[in-house]
């Protein structure tokens, strides 16, 4: 698989099947997307590992210590403008049409959406952390970082789910990881095996045309 090709295959998968991935396959993959690009090559991220008996007890301790509503950061700006808002609002719908969730249904918008707490099923997850006292800049290199991985992974059969979801369930990763209080948790992200019979993993999110994003002068 070129880039290109990879470039096109990744989704973010909402449903996994339960096929093990093995920590030297995980390994192998951070190891590898730690030569993304990173400013003065701080390579800001910190990573976590959930994988195996860790990951069935990660999945325990979430049951006994359900997410609070206290982020660990703002995930959008609190009054999200156009076309951003408008973005935002469209991939929604069109993910809950594919499982048939109207916008009336908010139990089953907050039940899917509680999925996230459980990695979709996915077997094996990272989180990723960064240095609060590090800036913009560096929270864009662990951004270059994670798509390495994600495009790695998918190069190697795996597939995944980057997860801001987990800004709110950050005390609970903090007590379960023993990550120090000077990092922030940034995000999570499954990896597994995509399940391709399920109907929310037929989504295809659009982008913007060519013209609406880059000026050539």
């Amino acid at each position: 698989m070129n880039v290109s090709d990879a470039v096109t295959a990744r989704r973010s998968i909402r449903d996994f099947l339960p096929d093990p991935i093995a920590d030297d396959e995980i390994a192998a993959l951070l190891t590898a997307a730690s030569r993304s690009p990173s400013g003065g090559n701080l390579q800001p991220w910190r990573i976590w590992v959930i994988n195996g008996d860790s990951m069935a007890a990660f999945r325990e301790h979430m049951a006994s210590e359900p997410p609070t509503t206290e982020l660990e950061y703002d995930i959008y700006p609190p009054k999200l403008w156009d076309p951003y808002r408008s973005r935002r609002f469209a991939v929604g719908e069109q993910m809950y049409a594919t499982i048939g969730i109207e916008r009336e249904d908010k139990a089953g918008r907050l039940e899917q959406f509680a999925r996230n707490m459980d990695f979709f099923g996915a077997p094996a997850a990272i989180f990723c952390f960064v240095d609060r006292e590090l800036g913009p800049p560096q929270w864009s290199d662990l951004g270059m970082f994670l798509q390495t991985f994600m495009l790695l992974a998918e190069e190697a059969g795996w597939q995944t789910c980057p997860q801001e979801a987990w800004s709110a369930a950050h005390q609970q990763v903090r007590s379960f990881t023993g990550a120090p209080d000077e990092l922030m948790l940034f995000c999570g992200v499954a990896i597994g095996k995509a399940n391709r019979e399920h109907p929310i993993n037929t989504l295809v999110s659009e982008r913007a045309a060519l013209e609406e994003f880059a000026t050539f002068l």
